[in-house]
């Protein structure tokens, strides 16, 4: 079995209403849209990804034989809910924004259009893939802002909540600006390409410091980055120092050191000058442990001759917003809209369409949400993506949706861009929008006052 894949990778609810479905007929067309509530305080904007992911697991929607068995084993549910998922295909349509677009609380950015079973069955692993991937890149990218300019690795694998949580952050991070990551399957799975030097174990293995950097710069002579802070930091960058003329004499060059602990400023100006006066001024500095967006921004303020940075646990977990309000809703079914007044969780009902609009100097200047057939003069953000269960072109290489996310950031206002909280982004709900909900309840009051 390949978790990833199962169609039984939902809730229970999810199965159990798709049988109450088939057996009062309601199998006409629903429409569900996956948005975000709101913001946590620590956000000034969401990066949405994940769409890859969804659009693989629709397409390949099937049930195996196994799982069928099982589910029958279970007796929980009927023939006619059996013989449904024995032939269960997605078949629906998708529009969605594209994976690295910025987006802000009640903008859909996607909507599934499929017969209410489907729809309804699919939910959970929707809601599971776009949460997680839209919840890391929204971190990664604050890391990416925060640096300016200068390299960022992901080193989370090992304290990531599993391994498909390991492997989608390192590919939501390159999404939003990273360089890449320690995490060696992401490269197969993704193309992202992989960066990495040695553990302190591989230090502590050896008699001393000296043998241990000479070994691995004999082994990796293409790869030198030796990690200096195993036992003192600034003596260890001095032999480094005293072991580089050797190694350039085998054609071996000393590319960088790595400092993982202390006052990471103090140590880098330290070594930094260790390094300079010792003939190595080409070598860099990359920093890790520990290390977020606070941290990182403090060190680029501060003047540290840092060159590059890995962050790990704060950016693959997400750690002070680890999970978003998001949602993913029934706005239509059978062509009538449908609308949540739940407190605090209204919905805003239709299939609806978000446009963008952009001031002279071409920073985004507001968003508009409306239905789908109220054309603005923006630019339409959700795109239809598969129709009848097929894509309708080829998904976009990582690398280009990569570019595409870094196009969009210098297009954001300096206090969204900030790490500082600022005002919300304008998102003006349409009044054809308004009208339809105004609708909606009208109906809705019809119907609950009929005796």
């Amino acid at each position: 079995m390949n978790p990833s894949r199962s169609a039984l990778l939902t809730d229970l609810y999810e199965l159990t209403m798709a049988q109450a479905y088939l057996e009062r007929g309601m199998t006409e067309p629903a429409v569900f849209e996956f948005f975000v509530r709101k913001l946590s305080p620590h956000r000034n904007f969401l990066i949405a990804a994940g769409l890859e992911q969804v659009l693989d697991f629709l397409a390949d929607l099937h049930i195996t034989q196994a799982e069928l068995i099982w589910l029958e084993e279970t007796r929980l549910f009927t023939s006619q809910l059996l013989c449904f998922l024995e032939t269960l295909r997605f078949t629906g349509d998708v529009a969605a924004m594209p994976e690295g677009t910025p987006f802000f609380p009640h903008e859909p950015i996607l909507r599934v259009v499929a017969p209410l079973p489907v729809a309804q069955l699919v939910e959970s692993r929707v809601m599971n893939l776009l949460h997680f991937q839209t919840m890391i890149a929204s971190k990664a990218v604050r890391s990416v802002l925060a640096a300016k300019g200068k390299p960022l690795i992901d080193f989370g694998l090992r304290r990531a909540h599993g391994a498909e949580a390991g492997l989608l952050a390192a590919r939501a991070s390159y999404l939003v600006g990273f360089s890449g990551s320690a995490t060696v399957l992401a490269s197969m799975a993704y193309d992202v390409p992989i960066y990495g030097t040695m553990a302190h174990s591989f230090i502590q293995a050896h008699r001393d410091e000296r043998e241990a950097f000479e070994h691995f710069a004999h082994a990796q002579p293409d790869n030198v980055v030796f990690l200096i802070d195993t036992y003192d930091t600034e003596a260890a960058a001095r032999t480094v120092v005293s072991l580089a003329p050797s190694l350039k004499a085998k054609g071996i060059t000393v590319k960088g050191v790595r400092v993982d602990s202390g006052d990471l400023a103090a140590h880098a100006r330290a070594v930094r000058q260790i390094l300079d006066e010792g003939g190595l001024p080409h070598a860099q500095i990359l920093a890790s442990g520990n290390l977020d967006e606070y941290r990182i921004q403090s060190l680029i303020e501060s003047g540290a001759p840092i060159d590059s940075f890995a962050v790990g646990t704060a950016m693959t977990t997400s750690a002070d917003a680890p999970s978003l309000d998001c949602a993913y809703k029934l706005q239509e079914y059978a062509g009538r809209p449908c609308r949540k007044r739940s407190e605090g969780k209204a919905t805003w009902p239709g299939r609806k369409q978000v446009y963008r609009f952009y001031t002279d100097a071409g920073l985004l200047d507001y968003d508009i949400v409306t239905t789908l057939d109220d054309v603005q003069t923006g630019l339409p953000l959700l795109q239809d993506v598969m129709k009848g269960g097929r894509r309708l072109v080829p998904s976009p290489s990582l690398h280009e949706m990569r570019r595409s996310a870094m196009e969009q950031l210098a297009h954001l206002p300096p206090p969204l861009r900030s790490l500082e909280t600022a005002p919300p982004h304008p998102v003006r709900i349409a009044p054809a929008l308004q009208t339809l909900a105004q609708m909606v309840d009208q109906d809705l009051a019809r119907q609950q006052n009929q005796p």
